[in-house]
């Protein structure tokens, strides 16, 4: 989904640019919404005579363009090379009606480049870029409402957009953006319980960390490993980065990392939680916009600072705690602004620790295949 800040600033082009980049990969659906209060024919936008609330003889109303010859936003996506071009008119309060209704036509499973701000706040996209004018101070309600939704902020100077297109990628069915954050995998630990370094145990083919660290690729611009053994994990091809003073446990190595990263905005993951769930990992990185550190809490009292985000502002407070002797983070973060966030599903974030855990891992995951 493609949402913008103002009017005429670059929107349309870069849904076009989308459609271009990937339309031979897979059938591209675009699709152009317009929302309104209510069907009494005048305009949200302050013109007159578009006919586009007037047009409304119930709750929405869906066309699919046909023509590639004007300069309409729905012709210009099937000039791009978009398969089906649709234009759903909608009331605001039944924007989920509305595109329910256009689901059914197009299928769950088709891949879309949808342009909209006020269907966002019903539909929660796999990507949702916002486009604004370099410079501006004004946005579009529609946009105030959702821009902190935003898994990305594209700024548009008339000519260019301050992002590489070869950011976003499409999997399968299922859009990614790299953003400007760094990943850091931890991989300090001794793995007592394990009786092995389970960083390595095989996943889906793959040494676990390295699972991991392919399933944050595409949404990182930099990933970092925290460990001490710089040669161990050299197979990645990702920058190792070892604990400047030893036996501090995670917190130093969090710190040692954030030294180290690139970004002010930082995602930790522990090495043995083999599938990242990255719809939650997104929702924590847009909430660290606003907070020094983003934790999952699962009841009263149970913490997983190992699956958070952390803004290298908290260093001074880490690096105080490790100072006194305190290596447990959530202590060190006590002075910080900190969100807690609560989560219902401790599967979400299932770690493996055991030899019993990984064999039941490994059992749910070939199941799921079948």
């Amino acid at each position: 989904m493609v949402g913008a800040i103002g009017r005429g600033i670059g929107k349309t082009k870069f849904v076009c640019s989308l459609i271009r980049r990937f339309g031979s990969q897979c059938n591209i659906i675009g699709i152009k919404v317009t929302a309104v209060e209510k069907a009494d024919g005048s305009c949200p936008r302050g013109g007159s005579g578009c006919g586009v609330c007037s047009s409304l003889q119930g709750h929405y109303y869906i066309t699919e363009e046909l023509d590639k010859h004007t300069n309409k936003d729905t012709c210009r996506m099937l000039t791009a090379g978009a398969s089906r071009v649709f234009w759903l008119r909608v009331l605001k309060k039944h924007l989920e009606e509305g595109i329910n209704a256009l689901l059914d036509i197009i299928g769950d499973d088709a891949v879309s480049v949808c342009e909209s701000n006020s269907l966002r706040r019903v539909v929660e996209p796999g990507l949702f870029i916002v486009i604004k004018s370099c410079g501006a101070k004004n946005s579009k309600v529609s946009a105030k409402d959702v821009i902190r939704y935003a898994d990305r902020i594209v700024c548009f100077d008339g000519s260019e957009f301050d992002i590489d297109i070869d950011d976003i990628g499409l999997i399968g069915n299922k859009w990614t953006c790299r953003m400007q954050a760094t990943a850091i995998i931890m991989a300090g630990g001794d793995s007592v319980r394990m009786g092995q370094d389970k960083a390595v145990l095989s996943i889906a083919g793959r040494p676990m960390i390295k699972h991991i660290a392919d399933q944050l690729r595409p949404y990182f611009n930099q990933i970092l490993i925290s460990s001490s053994d710089t040669s161990k994990y050299s197979f990645l091809g990702l920058e190792v980065i070892p604990d400047k003073v030893k036996g501090h446990g995670p917190l130093g190595g969090i710190a040692s990392a954030l030294n180290a990263s690139a970004n002010e905005l930082n995602f930790v993951v522990a090495c043995d939680i083999p599938q990242v769930d990255t719809v939650l990992m997104k929702t924590m990185l847009r909430e660290g916009r606003d907070f020094d550190a983003v934790v999952p809490k699962i009841g009263r009292s149970n913490y997983e600072p190992l699956f958070a985000v952390y803004k290298k502002d908290v260093l001074a407070a880490v690096d105080a705690a490790l100072l006194s002797g305190n290596n447990r983070i959530i202590d060190a973060l006590a002075g910080c602004k900190v969100k807690y966030m609560d989560i219902a599903d401790a599967g979400q974030l299932k770690n493996i620790n055991t030899m019993d855990d990984y064999r039941e891992f490994i059992r749910k995951e070939s199941y799921a295949c079948l």
